[in-house]
């Protein structure tokens, strides 16, 4: 089973984009996806895809309730289908105050002389459903910045592929990424593995080339580099589906440096099927 988060502290670097990139590809090659959408963000997952939901409906039955422990239905009644058969758990507004309902959970079991980890209960909840029964991938789409939210995506997903601007600023987020992954490794004692290193927008410049050829000395993972491609990305934005559907449905002409992109990001999802040990199933045309 490969299960991940694509995470980054800076904001705008693709994060989400490259979450439903990803969870495209891997549906387009045969595999069982479920994308888990935790960003409190309204540019998430849950837009991008475009499902016919409220966020906002407080009365709803959603992944924070499950958190909780106050789920109103099975975890796997909360998924929608959306593109290429992925199985999305769409966003929901409660997940704003997580780290309070969190922390009540914790201070009540706590009076009742009982242990609560605040950060393992995403991974309990993905447990109790036997997820791993079920699906080849799990990509959780979580808030960037340290706190519950992201705590709980890493603890559960265990790796991340962290996208990143080829600038001296993106150099500078990925040493803080991974000063923030051996922080929260020795604080509640979990391996988290970086799969993959996606720069994005790169224009081959000197410095962009010297950036990249630090991280690869730095034994970071760089199995791809994606070019500008800021109209293809804000296309998929418009029209809500991944680069795939969008330069299949939405665009007149072919662009080679567009379908240089999808094949780029397949090279991705399949480097990271095979880090997993998943067999490709056969990729739609």
């Amino acid at each position: 089973m490969l299960t991940y988060a694509p995470v980054s502290e800076a904001g705008g670097v693709g994060k989400t984009t490259t979450a439903a990139t990803l969870a495209a590809s891997h549906a387009r090659a045969g595999h069982d996806v479920l994308a888990i959408d935790m960003d409190t963000q309204n540019g998430s997952l849950t837009y991008f895809f475009g499902p016919d939901y409220d966020r906002g409906d407080p009365s709803a039955d959603n992944l924070v309730r499950h958190l909780v422990g106050r789920a109103q239905g099975n975890f796997h009644d909360l998924t929608i289908k959306v593109e290429a058969g992925i199985d999305l758990i769409p966003s929901h507004n409660m997940l704003e105050d997580l780290h309070e309902f969190l922390l009540n959970e914790k201070n009540q079991a706590e009076n009742f002389g009982e242990s609560y980890s605040m950060y393992h209960q995403l991974h309990r909840v993905l447990s109790e459903a036997n997820v791993r029964d079920k699906y080849d991938v799990v990509i959780v789409d979580s808030a960037g910045k340290a706190g519950p939210i992201l705590y709980n995506a890493l603890v559960a997903v265990r790796n991340v592929v962290i996208p990143f601007e080829a600038t001296a600023k993106g150099q500078e987020s990925i040493e803080g990424l991974d000063d923030l992954v051996e922080g929260l490794e020795e604080s509640i004692d979990i391996d988290v593995g970086v799969l993959a290193v996606l720069p994005i927008g790169y224009k081959d410049t000197r410095d962009q080339n010297k950036i990249l050829q630090n991280l690869r000395e730095s034994g970071f993972p760089v199995p791809v580099v994606i070019g500008e491609r800021g109209s293809l990305m804000e296309g998929c934005w418009k029209q809500q589906c991944s680069p795939y559907r969008y330069v299949e449905e939405h665009r007149s002409r072919k662009r080679d440096y567009e379908t240089e992109t999808l094949e780029q990001f397949d090279e991705l999802a399949r480097h990271l099927e095979e880090e997993a040990g998943l067999d490709m199933k056969g990729v739609t045309a």
